[in-house]
């Protein structure tokens, strides 16, 4: 049935409304980083910079300990998305392609285990990691982020695989492929775009974790982001042009992972849509 002319003004009209209710905040961080401290904290806010200044990007990456937050983000994010993609096509496989005892319920358990808020289980997990000797260790984030990203991320891998026609498999067990061969030349370059939806689930959701980081990290020296950028909020005043700016650099590898993979993101979240 196609449109007339009134529908698709306003879906244009919705479209660009809801286009600038989400990116006028990034615009807006953006821009006052670059501003002089006295039109950042102004009574009249500007949405374009009246002024220019580096001032708080050199600062920062000069005289704070950003750059450390920044790496132990980049190396527990990049970790625990790439253990997260592993175990989300192994076990995805394992649910939606292979029968064994148990299968359905083992299934059911670990959506219910996501379903959890992570304050429920703060306590135990601390008292698991202080047992374990991981307290103060990045690793531990990476358990966690792990933990809680792969259920989800095996409920997305349902529908990309169902979109594998079985036959493809069966003929080439007729051919005598493994069960791991087939995953690794077959079914994974097909469910391309459930990968790459996995993987920025998973950077995303670890990139701004806060909860568990704050807790189980006590040293500066492996404190991330979300962590390090809350120190930057004093007891009695705020150094705006600091935090603007760690804001900024923060969205910096978000975006260079949609750059370079965002396309099969989009292509992911179309196929989920309709599977």
């Amino acid at each position: 049935m196609r449109r007339g002319p009134a529908v698709n003004l306003a879906l244009a009209i919705g479209l660009v409304v809801l286009a600038l209710i989400v990116l006028l905040p990034f615009w807006w961080v953006m821009s006052s980083s670059i501003k002089a401290t006295n039109e950042i904290v102004s009574s009249q806010p500007t949405m374009v910079p009246h002024s220019f200044t580096l001032e708080h990007f050199q600062k920062l990456l000069g005289a704070s300990d950003f750059p450390r937050f920044l790496l132990n983000s980049v190396v527990v994010s990049l970790a625990s998305m790439a253990i997260t993609v592993a175990l989300a096509v192994l076990s995805g496989y394992a649910f939606f392609r292979l029968r064994f005892p148990g299968r359905d319920f083992l299934y059911r358990a670990i959506l219910l285990a996501y379903a959890f808020p992570g304050i429920v289980v703060l306590v135990p997990l601390y008292g698991m990691m202080s047992a374990a000797g991981l307290i103060d260790n990045p690793f531990a984030l990476v358990i966690v982020n792990v933990t809680f990203a792969v259920p989800f991320a095996i409920w997305m891998m349902r529908a990309f695989l169902a979109a594998v026609p079985i036959e493809i498999e069966e003929a080439a067990r007729l051919d005598g492929a493994s069960r791991l061969t087939i995953l690794r030349r077959i079914v994974l370059p097909l469910i391309a775009p459930g990968v790459a939806s996995v993987a920025i689930f998973a950077f995303v959701a670890s990139w701004t974790e806060y909860l568990f980081a704050s807790v189980l990290i006590q040293s500066d020296a492996h404190k991330t982001i979300p962590v390090g950028l809350a120190g930057i909020i004093g007891q009695y005043q705020v150094d705006w042009g600091l935090m603007l700016a760690g804001a900024t650099i923060t969205t910096l590898p978000v975006i260079a992972l949609f750059a370079f993979i965002g396309r099969y993101f989009v292509a992911g979240l179309t196929a989920g849509a309709i599977k």
